[in-house]
Formats: C-alpha cells, structure tokens, sequence
C-alpha cells in the first residue's frame, strides 16, 4: 500500500470560528505561534496568496506552496500553484511527511473534506469584527483526539485549548 500523506488544516479561532480579519488574525497568542512553529517546522505549508502576503516572510525549515488566480504571481523561495488540486498533487509529490493547510478562509472550506486531521486552537473569545472564519467542525465528521486546555497567563491574555480531530 503506498503512503499516503496526512493532509492536516490547521489554524487559531474563536467561539464563533472567527479567523481573521482585515487580512490578519484576530488571534495572537504566543502560545499558539509557538504551537504553530513546532507543527509546521520541517513540514510543507500550502495556503493563499493572501494568507501568504500576510506573514510577510518565508518562514524557516518549511515548504511553501501557494495558490493563485494570478498566473503571473512570482515570489522567490515559494512553488506557486492556481489550485487546490494543483497545489496538494505538488506537495505530495516525492514527499512522505504530514502536509498542513495554513488558510485562509477559502482555502480551508475546499480543504475540509480533504483533510485527514484538524488541529485547531481554539481561543475563548469573540470578535464581532471578524470578515473571515474557519468552517464548521461537525461532530459527526471529526472526533476530537487530544483536549489540551490552558488558561491565560502573563504572555497569553486569553484561555485557549489546543485539539485535534480526526476524520471519523
């Protein structure tokens, strides 16, 4: 049987899944970066141009595939594909480790019933602003498998819970 990735989406959202807005999280919790960086770190990264724009810098130790409607898109350091598809048959190509979806919105509603796993800070919070969200996280599709709950401290002003969930 050959190997199969783990296609993991992976993002930080609030009680109502809020994500972002204005282009950027709404969440900013150290904690939750870190977490970021440990999973991530040696991994492949696929997101939007957007999502990309707004880290502002390749991050180290990963790869970086971004999708693109804009054909003549180019950055350096970064595999630009113009969809989904395109961009999961890349990241898969040659490659046996987990693959994390990063976002943004619409990238992660295409994602979801692609995806193998969930890992999801969940933040205790709502932001009423918020213009971007992360998809519905549907008991009967995901089975939580790891509950990590934290609350908030000196460098996190908010409580938060790491979880992840697999496909049933």
């Amino acid at each position: 049987m050959p190997y199969k990735n783990m296609i993991t989406l992976l993002a930080a959202i609030g009680k109502n899944n809020e994500l972002g807005k204005n282009n950027d999280l709404v969440w900013k919790l150290p904690a939750d970066q870190k977490h970021f960086r440990e999973r991530t770190t040696g991994h492949t990264i696929i997101m939007g141009r957007k999502t990309f724009e707004s880290l502002g810098r390749i991050l180290p130790n990963r790869r970086h595939i971004v999708i693109t409607r804009d054909k003549k898109y180019k950055k350096e350091g970064v595999e630009i594909t113009h969809s989904l598809k395109e961009a999961l048959t890349l990241a898969k190509d040659g490659n046996k480790s987990e693959i994390f979806i990063i976002g943004g919105a619409e990238i992660f509603n295409q994602a979801m019933n692609l995806a193998d796993r969930l890992d999801i800070t969940h933040i205790e919070a709502e932001d009423k602003k918020a213009d971007t969200f992360f998809p519905e996280i549907i008991p009967i599709v995901w089975n939580e498998i790891k509950h990590e709950e934290h609350k908030k401290d000196k460098e996190n002003p908010l409580n938060y819970i790491f979880s992840i969930y697999e496909r049933i």
